[in-house]
């Protein structure tokens, strides 16, 4: 948009597509074409206009996944659109199997008795130092997350390290020293690994893939999929707070704001909220693209539609102000020490208490309900006393967050 203004040479950013017909102009029925509210981009409230929107994402969502690119691009990785699509298309057309179905954070077995949880996870964060952590505790919390949302107690993890020729070796040592002090801090143990090294310019430093295996006791059915109208849904916290940090700690852009990580391991958060209800119908923390994925995968997988209040969503006022400067949707920005919550709506108080009852979850709030209407699609009720919805983004608009 160099030496471009809005109104020279380009259409007004709600103006209809030449060719859209009028029924998609955001004109009610009964209403001429082109008497639709001026500046609003989206579909009025129980127009022809809304009604083929939803229309179209609900049909493109059952439409068989397909990877229309030749190659791999940034956008397959952030957690959105193409990297669900990706997945469904490549890796769960290949492996397909009951266990790997659910496309939960971890895998849930059955081995001689017990129940097992199994994860995994590779960290390409960038920088490897940021304020509130570094990629050595980030590996260690993410993975022990991943656990503790399947329900399981997380207790051994791998450590895989993929180093670049000339990383310093006391960088190095500070990364293990910080997995180290993260692995005892959450209760686990790191029992086995790998290191390869790779030529100078063939990597970014450092790369991290670890797994985990935890121990599930309890008799829950955890997953997205379980979501019934009427449940509530809650968030522990403050939500995207790391994915602003790591934006700002690149140096790129020239804003100060008093923000930093809110990587933390989950496991005894969790725990407390299990003991003190077993309403709890599903669990997650929100990562790639934030607290919006997590919402469309459930209302996606139970089939069901969910409704959020913008007022009810906790975000810092430093986190909110950088969002705005960058155009960034706090509820699609990457947390990596907040969890999702479904649970239902007889639950819902004794889980509030719960998990306000522990240190990372002091600020925890419902957000919404799922509802009946509407399936597979999330709205929101904005602060203007509107609705719009909130879908999936393609990729992500900070990249290598974790």
């Amino acid at each position: 948009m160099t030496g471009q203004r809005l109104g020279q040479g380009s259409p007004p950013l709600d103006a209809p597509a030449a060719d859209e017909p009028p029924a998609l102009r955001g004109a009610p029925e009964g209403r001429p074409p082109g008497s639709a509210r001026h500046g609003s981009p989206q579909p009025l409230p129980g127009t022809v206009r809304e009604e083929l929107v939803l229309e179209r994402i609900d049909r493109a969502r059952r439409s068989r996944p397909r990877v229309r690119e030749d190659r791999i691009t940034m956008s397959h990785g952030a957690g959105g659109k193409a990297t669900q699509t990706l997945i469904q298309a490549v890796f769960l057309d290949e492996f397909r199997n009951p266990v790997l179905e659910p496309l939960e954070d971890a895998a849930r077995l059955a081995v001689g008795g017990a129940r097992l949880a199994l994860t995994t996870d590779s960290y390409v964060v960038s920088p490897l130092f940021f304020p509130g952590g570094n990629i050595g505790d980030l590996a260690v919390n993410g993975t022990v997350n991943d656990l503790a949302t399947s329900g399981a107690v997380p207790l051994y993890l791998s450590a895989g390290f993929i180093l670049e020729e000339g990383f310093e070796v006391a960088t190095l040592s500070r990364i293990a020293r910080s997995m180290r002090e993260a692995a005892d801090a959450a209760g686990v143990q790191i029992v086995t690994g790998d290191t390869k090294v790779v030529e100078k310019g063939k990597a970014d430093g450092c790369y991290i893939n670890t797994a985990g295996v935890g121990l599930i006791s309890h008799d829950l059915d955890l997953g997205v999929a379980h979501a019934q109208p009427g449940d509530a849904i809650i968030v522990s916290g403050p939500i995207g707070d790391h994915g602003i940090t790591i934006m700002l700690a690149r140096g790129e852009l020239d804003i100060e704001a008093d923000v930093a990580s809110d990587t933390a391991p989950l496991a005894g958060l969790v725990a407390r909220l299990l003991a003190a209800t077993s309403g709890v119908r599903a669990l997650r923390d929100a990562t790639r693209g934030g607290v919006a994925t997590i919402l469309n995968e459930i209302a996606t997988s139970a089939n069901v539609g969910v409704l959020v209040t913008e007022k009810d969503i906790p975000v810092r006022t430093e986190v909110r102000g950088a969002s705005e400067l960058l155009g960034i949707d706090p509820l699609y920005v990457a947390c990596e020490g907040r969890l999702v919550v479904v649970t239902a709506a007889d639950a819902a108080d004794q889980a509030l208490a719960a998990l306000r009852a522990h240190p990372l979850g002091e600020q925890a709030a419902v957000i919404g309900r799922v509802v009946a209407d509407q399936p597979g699609i999330v709205q929101i009720k904005t602060a203007f006393g509107g609705t719009r919805i909130v879908d999936l983004l393609v990729g992500d608009p900070l990249p290598r967050i974790c």
